[in-house]
């Protein structure tokens, strides 16, 4: 019978949140740097681009942090934090805020599920740990 050690038990918390840091950061600097350009092909306001990209970049760094000392109490508000841009996500698109284009509302859904899918691997993550 072989046991886990708690390292790699920690190993998916770890990568999943690496991850989320990683893509979200990437989305928000693509929102500030190219925001006039996503803004005609999203169909959303160029003004909210550059707000949600400023506000990714740093979401995206706070949760690298957390990937450096996953302790649940801090883990758990990120998954929280995921489940709710998921679920405002799929709000915002089916209200069509902002008036997005046909590929802005596909965007935003499926950024909302990859975000779904950064919470659910957290949660697994949070209980392997």
């Amino acid at each position: 019978m072989t046991t886990t050690t708690a390292p790699a038990r920690s190993s998916l918390l770890r990568l999943a949140l690496r991850l989320d840091a990683v893509v979200t950061a990437a989305n928000g600097a693509a929102y500030l740097l190219a925001a006039p350009l996503l803004a005609d092909l999203l169909g959303l306001p160029a003004g909210w681009l550059r707000g949600v990209g400023a506000f990714l970049l740093l979401f995206g760094a706070g949760v690298w942090a957390v990937a450096a000392r996953p302790a649940p109490s801090a883990v758990v508000p990120v998954v929280a934090a995921n489940a709710l841009w998921a679920t405002g996500s799929l709000a915002v698109a089916a209200a069509g805020t902002g008036g997005p284009t046909t590929v802005g509302t596909v965007w935003i859904v499926l950024q909302g599920v990859v975000v779904a899918g950064f919470a659910a691997l957290q949660v697994a993550g949070l209980r392997r740990a």
